[in-house]
């Protein structure tokens, strides 16, 4: 099977948004775009219709529409659909295990305040295998010209004391297909003890600090930068925990990249706490990169 860009789709606003994320990034990758939908009622296991109704075919008309409209604005890209009976977390991370990428649609900003992401697209992100993107309804695919450059960045997650290889390099090839520059933000947290000492630091701590992290993420990304001469990367070091500081760094970006450890919690496979605070309150599309 060729190598895609996987879109889940279930006919709302959200999923809409994503797929057409998908097209955009499918279209600078070159490569195919898949929709899929994926409900365990779509048939009643004997291959009869399912009460009530035909929702097999009701689904897939709608996920044929949706790629009628990406064809028509993207000749020449290859779109395929597909509609499978199956839950719809087992069913998109079992799909994903044979693309390169998966798109995920998230609420918009709702009635709790921030929060973006439901429950189908945590689930899938936490135990899928390939990087999977969240984007926000409302959130438009982003192609601007090359010679704003300058003003556009992927932003990725690092920690410099334990860098996760696999996160930074599908960030720096996303920020060359892009044609942008890539800032690597690395959040530093104060020792509990200064709580006790009063509410402000001394300046001359802050400053030493900041330089002995400042030179460890400059180490991180020296392979990096090596690899990809081409891109310019930003060493970014912020005061605040590693959420935080992404999200203050996130409100211009295009794409936000986090990691997730691919291990397994005593209740299943989970989000960490960073790539979990980022998904609920960035209303960039976040990317979350499983690696060892």
């Amino acid at each position: 099977m060729t190598r895609s860009v996987l879109a889940g789709i279930d006919g709302s606003p959200q999923s809409e948004a994503a797929a057409l994320w998908a097209a955009a990034e499918a279209h600078r990758r070159g490569s195919a775009l898949r929709l899929l939908h994926a409900w365990p009622w779509l048939d009643a296991g004997d291959g009869s219709a399912s009460w009530p109704g035909d929702l097999r075919s009701k689904a897939l008309d709608a996920v044929r529409e949706l790629a009628d409209r990406i064809r028509r604005d993207r000749p020449g890209m290859p779109v395929e659909t597909a509609v499978i009976s199956d839950d719809p977390v087992d069913g998109l991370v079992a799909a994903a295990k044979e693309q390169d990428l998966l798109v995920l649609g998230s609420r918009g900003l709702g009635g709790f305040a921030g929060l973006l992401v439901g429950s189908v697209g945590l689930a899938v992100t936490a135990r899928a295998t390939v990087p999977t993107v969240l984007v926000r309804f409302g959130q438009a695919p982003v192609e601007r010209p090359a010679t704003a450059a300058a003003a556009r960045e992927v932003l990725v997650g690092l920690d410099a004391g334990e860098p996760a290889d696999a996160v930074l390099e599908f960030a720096a090839a996303e920020a060359e297909l892009r044609g942008c520059r890539l800032r690597a933000v690395h959040g530093r947290s104060l020792p509990p003890s200064w709580s006790l000492a009063g509410p402000v630091p001394p300046q001359a701590y802050l400053m030493e600090q900041e330089s002995a992290e400042a030179a460890l993420v400059s180490r991180s990304l020296a392979g990096l930068r090596a690899k990809y001469p081409g891109i310019d990367t930003i060493a970014d070091v912020r005061l605040g925990g590693g959420a935080q500081a992404l999200l203050d760094a996130s409100i211009h970006a295009e794409l936000v990249v986090v990691g997730r450890r691919e291990r397994r919690h005593r209740v299943g496979p989970h989000l960490g706490p960073v790539a979990h605070a980022v998904l609920h309150h960035c209303a960039a599309p976040v990317v979350v990169v499983p690696h060892p």
